[in-house]
């Protein structure tokens, strides 16, 4: 799992029909991690821009929200509410 702040949100009108339904999130991993990219991660929780969340990639993803049959690679399996040294 990473840790990582959500900065914005997609919008796909046509996708995959196991997908349809679902919300999906732009999450910038930490600076600590030194990871550059950004990810784009289904959310099953309900996560809004700003919040930092955790975040499940590859099969772990799909399990983590009841999806094993869907195309996700990342997903926000929770909002973090506190920690030390996260940012």
């Amino acid at each position: 799992m990473i840790i990582g702040k959500v900065v914005g949100s997609v919008v796909s009108t046509r996708k995959c029909d196991n997908l349809v339904g679902s919300k999906f999130m732009i999450v910038e991993p930490i600076p600590s991690l030194k990871v550059d990219n950004r990810i784009v991660a289904i959310d099953k929780v309900g996560a809004g821009i700003g919040e930092l969340v955790l975040v499940a990639q590859g099969s772990a993803a799909r399990i983590g929200c009841d999806m094993e049959k869907s195309p996700v690679d990342a997903a926000i399996v929770g909002i973090i509410d506190e920690g030390q040294n996260l940012e």
